[in-house]
C-alpha cells in the first residue's frame, strides 16, 4: 500500500445536491422544495413534533408512571465490604468515610453477598432479610 493510492471505499462518498440549476438537474427552480407553503420559503421551519396548531400528540397522551429523582443515590453494599471496615458500629458516614459508597449516598442497604465473621451493629443502614440474619447469626444486630 502506497500512501498516494489511498482512497476512500467504493460509494462511500456521494455528490451533494446541487440545486437551483437548471431543469436538467432535476433540482431547478423550485430546488425540490415544492411550490407554496411555510417549508418552501427561507427560514420557513417549526418545532420538531408541531402539528399546525393541533394539540400535538405529546401532549395528547396522559402522562403514567414515576420516576425517583433520588434512585440513583442509594447504593447496595455486600457483606464482604463490611468484613473489611474496621469499625463495629457502621452507619452511612462510616461508609462514606471508608470509600465503600460515594459522598453523594442518600441512603445504603446490605445484601447478602459474600460472608461475614465478626460482631458487627448497623444504624441507619438497611438490610435485606438474608443479610440480617447472617448478621445475626454472627452476634450482629440491625438498628434501622
Amino acid at each position: 500500500m502506497r500512501l498516494n493510492t489511498i482512497q476512500p471505499g467504493e460509494g462511500s462518498k456521494k455528490a451533494r445536491k446541487r440545486v437551483g440549476r437548471g431543469i436538467g438537474s432535476g433540482f431547478g427552480k423550485t430546488c425540490g422544495r415544492g411550490h407554496k407553503g411555510q417549508k418552501s420559503r427561507a427560514g420557513g421551519f417549526h418545532k420538531v413534533g408541531f402539528e399546525g396548531g393541533q394539540m400535538p400528540l405529546q401532549r395528547r397522551l396522559p402522562k403514567v408512571g414515576f420516576k425517583s429523582v433520588t434512585r440513583d443515590r442509594n447504593y447496595e453494599i455486600r457483606l464482604t465490604d463490611l468484613e473489611r471496615l474496621p469499625v463495629d458500629e457502621i452507619d452511612l458516614l462510616v461508609l462514606q468515610a471508608a470509600g465503600v459508597v460515594p459522598g453523594d449516598a442518600l441512603a445504603a442497604k446490605v445484601i447478602l453477598s459474600g460472608a461475614i465473621s465478626r460482631k458487627v451493629t448497623l444504624k441507619g443502614v438497611g438490610a435485606t432479610k438474608g443479610a440480617k440474619a447472617a448478621i445475626e447469626a454472627v452476634g450482629g444486630s440491625v438498628a434501622g
